[in-house]
């Protein structure tokens, strides 16, 4: 066999003990898994963002708030985040306003219900983000601990020979390097998503947050 061949990718990962290709394995199985997370929370942000782009203009056009809750209530299962925050608020408003006349209890009241269902649109935002952090912080030490695995069973196989040269030497640390490589391969994308997709939800959620507090404050003015 000759040099190059000793050398290239697929040879250095067949030729590698059992340990470091189960190490692989596991990397590239993480790595893969960490790609169908990055294309899914993609397209969700974006989606997230739009419906919330697309809820605003129609609801500060100055259309009737009943319209509204109407159209929120009638489609809520294909409706965007900020829209079921409003009909949480708005169906809570409506409800309490025949049963109180403590205009406090009444803005409460919504506004609790706006929270919790703006909670679970960001727990829903935020799913599955801590295993791209986790894949990110993990990955390039279990390729390490493959690499080290590799390079420990090469200089056992070294141990043997009267002399050693660095032909002799090159492909069993070029196997274990091959473990090290994997591991950023799986981590690099995944800390890059993580911290893109944890700034975008950060401020999906502020406008969230703002839209709760000028609502509240039209519910107010509602009473008035």
């Amino acid at each position: 066999m000759t040099a190059t061949a000793d050398l290239s990718i697929v040879s250095l990962i067949s030729q590698a003990s059992l340990f470091v290709q189960l190490i692989m394995g596991l990397l590239a199985a993480l790595s893969l898994i960490s790609w169908y997370w990055i294309f899914r929370k993609w397209f969700q942000i974006r989606a997230a963002r739009e419906h919330t782009s697309s809820f605003e203009r129609d609801f500060w056009s100055g259309g009737d708030l009943n319209t509204l809750y109407q159209a929120a209530a009638s489609a809520r299962h294909e409706t965007g985040s900020m829209e079921r925050i409003f009909e949480a608020g708005y169906r809570e408003f409506t409800k309490l306003r025949t049963k109180s006349h403590d205009n406090g209890a009444i803005i409460d009241g919504s506004r609790r219900a706006m929270r919790a269902t703006h909670q679970r649109e960001m727990d829903d935002l935020e799913a599955h983000l801590s295993f791209l952090a986790t894949v990110g912080s993990v990955s390039p030490y279990i390729g390490l601990l493959g690499t080290v695995w590799g390079i420990m069973n090469a200089f056992r196989g070294l141990s043997s020979m009267s002399s050693a040269t660095l032909a002799q030497v090159a492909p069993g640390i070029a196997e274990a390097l091959v473990a090290t490589a994997i591991g950023l391969f799986a981590a690099i994308p995944a800390v890059v998503a993580y911290n893109r997709y944890t700034h975008d939800i950060d401020r999906v959620g502020i406008r969230f947050e703002s839209f709760m507090e000028e609502f509240s404050n039209i519910l107010q003015r509602h009473l008035r």
